[in-house]
């Protein structure tokens, strides 16, 4: 265990809002785990901090869990089930997995984190999601010190959800994670971007196209502060969308298996002029308005700004209301938005 105090938030943000942490507990196994006090108040859990942004300083201890080691079990079909320790950077694992050829998670390469919060938001990206190949995850619970092995129904995946952020939020945090990959070909190539590749294409060549794909649009956090996609894709009723068609044609849509449909923020956002737009040192990336980015000195008043002018500007145009996919955290670790 190693614990740190005072700390500067720009070190475990990447969207590096310049404000300070009060204690950050390391931890690197169950044993650590057990030592740590949350009979008065449980500690805030953070991975890498890719999708946390600090607007206040914080007084909540924050724990990261930092082990990561791997290990691997084959079955007779040519799948493998992989055990992956939550302190594992998650596009670290989708490469090691690429090199060995197996498939399930190559559409999800160079997505930021650590292996312990994708369960959290169900990442997903190119018609894949952390749901479509988790088998299990495992929960260390505060309360009663023990740990409970989730399986994929239990965990209640939906589109950026999971229990974790609901009836398991703030009561536990996730230690391993196991995934289901195989051998065999399962290429997934239905989003643009992807839909020009051949359908015999080999792992690694989906894989080097996602990563050619979001780099051309998405800015490196180590260059540019970000968080990445900062509103979710909001899902709205057949009815709903037919009704904005008639007004905007060129609306996109992606139905859903219940009858709802998709429709992308960013299209949403970009409607509304916000790409390259700037209030102060916050402002929509200019390629990608999706995406808000700090340029160096953004202070949280400015954030929080510029996503009330865009929530704003959204729902009087289409009726719609954005909801961040990023974490917004007060002084005590709470969600502010």
């Amino acid at each position: 265990m190693h614990i740190l105090h005072d700390q500067p938030a720009e070190l475990y943000s990447t969207f590096r809002l310049k404000t300070r942490l009060a204690t950050v507990i390391e931890v690197g196994c169950l044993a650590d785990l057990e030592q740590i006090d949350s009979s008065s108040s449980a500690p805030l859990v953070l991975g890498e901090g890719s999708n946390t942004v600090f607007l206040q300083a914080q007084t909540r201890s924050i724990v990261r869990y930092t082990g990561a080691n791997i290990t691997e079990t084959w079955l007779d079909d040519g799948h493998c089930l992989l055990h992956v320790e939550a302190g594992h950077n998650w596009h670290q694992l989708v490469t090691a997995t690429v090199k060995r050829q197996l498939w399930g998670i190559e559409n999800l390469a160079l997505i930021p984190g650590s292996v312990g919060a994708a369960p959290v938001q169900n990442i997903g990206a190119y018609g894949v999601e952390l749901a479509d190949v988790c088998a299990y995850v495992d929960y260390y619970h505060w309360q009663t010190k023990s740990l409970q092995r989730l399986t994929t129904s239990d965990c209640n995946f939906g589109y950026r959800d999971s229990v974790f952020k609901h009836q398991l939020a703030g009561k536990g945090i996730i230690v391993a994670v196991g995934l289901n990959l195989t051998i065999l070909a399962r290429p997934v190539l239905s989003y643009q971007g992807l839909d020009k590749l051949p359908a015999t294409s080999a792992v690694c060549d989906i894989y080097q196209q996602v990563i050619a794909t979001r780099s051309s649009k998405l800015p490196d956090y180590r260059q540019l502060a970000n968080c990445g996609s900062f509103f979710k894709n909001p899902v709205i009723s057949g009815a709903d969308y037919q009704r904005l068609q008639q007004r905007y044609p060129a609306i996109p849509g992606f139905k859903q298996h219940n009858s709802q449909v998709k429709v992308p923020a960013a299209w949403l956002i970009d409607q509304q002029g916000f790409k390259g737009y700037r209030h102060n040192d916050i402002g929509c990336y200019e390629k990608q308005p999706l995406v808000l980015v700090n340029y160096g000195n953004g202070c949280a008043e400015d954030l929080l700004t510029l996503i009330g002018q865009i929530q704003s500007k959204v729902c009087q145009a289409y009726q719609i209301t954005l909801e961040p996919e990023v974490r917004l955290l007060n002084s005590d670790g709470q969600q502010y938005v």
